[in-house]
């Protein structure tokens, strides 16, 4: 059985954070997956950037992984409780990185 790698299906977009209320601008280098404010997520795609995933919950920062020469943001989803991961992005917030890097390590 071969491996499928991930179809990737670009999208940037401007959107509100519906955790923290902040206008999210486009990233402009590859497609905006999270708030760079509080990083939260929203639970949408099952390939990235599709845009179907039907439960379309809040996923809440747990964490932090390295993973090569980049790091991923760790989240749960509030409504279905899946685990996901999102690269990291260049603008996001330092501080609340190093807080979820913290919430992991207690």
């Amino acid at each position: 059985m071969v491996n499928e790698m991930k179809k990737f299906t670009m999208r940037d977009e401007d959107f509100i954070c519906l955790n923290c209320g902040k206008k999210v601008s486009k990233l402009h280098v590859t497609s905006r997956d999270h708030c760079p404010f509080c990083l939260y997520s929203l639970h949408v795609d099952i390939n990235p950037g599709d845009r179907q995933n039907p439960c379309k919950g809040l996923m809440k920062p747990i964490g932090i992984e390295k993973f090569k020469d980049q790091y991923k943001i760790l989240y749960t989803c509030l409504k279905c409780h899946k685990p996901h991961k999102n690269i990291m992005a260049k603008d996001d917030d330092m501080n609340k990185i190093i807080e979820i890097s913290n919430i992991e390590n207690t």
